[in-house]
């Protein structure tokens, strides 16, 4: 028998809802969270949204929001009514730690087993692009020669001439 959204968990059916609005639409940082109901009924068809599907866009799978009762880890609050997929780096509530982040594998219809190879890569690039970004580390990067000519111990001494 084939793997259906409705024999999914709601936390997933979330997951992949997001997952094809970023992959869809790689330019957005997030979706509003009405965006995010609107992609899950699309792909709910006729069934229609599952009971619970709203709630666990809004609080359930929040990393960073206090777990209520959901404790997973799959989406941020970007800003006040939007949401991203969480990834590698990203803060979370303390109670979260350890949650699941993303579905698991074996529990996914065939025809959204791509979103995690996708998922991967959209990950890893984000923390690329976090180290690359960052101000502190450009600094790190910045110094690399600015003792080249001199031992950095005899510009500190010599900076410090006369200061007595």
């Amino acid at each position: 028998m084939p793997k259906t959204l409705t024999s999914l968990k709601v936390a997933d059916e979330v997951w992949i809802a997001v997952a094809l609005l970023h992959r869809e639409h790689p330019e957005r940082q997030d979706f509003t969270i009405e965006e995010i109901k609107e992609r899950a009924s699309r792909e709910a068809g006729r069934k229609g949204l599952r009971p619970g599907v709203y709630q666990h866009i809004v609080q359930h799978c929040v990393a960073n929001r206090p777990p209520s009762p959901g404790r997973y880890r799959m989406l941020v609050e970007s800003a006040p009514g939007r949401r991203r997929l969480f990834r590698t780096g990203d803060t979370y509530h303390r109670a979260r730690d350890g949650a699941k982040t993303t579905p698991d594998p074996q529990s996914l219809p065939s025809e959204y087993a791509s979103l995690l190879n996708w998922y991967r890569g959209w990950s890893q690039d984000a923390i690329e692009d976090r180290i690359k970004n960052d101000p502190l580390l450009a600094l790190r990067e910045l110094s690399q020669g600015l003792w080249a000519d001199e031992d950095p111990d005899e510009y500190v001494r010599r900076l410090r001439e006369g200061w007595e």
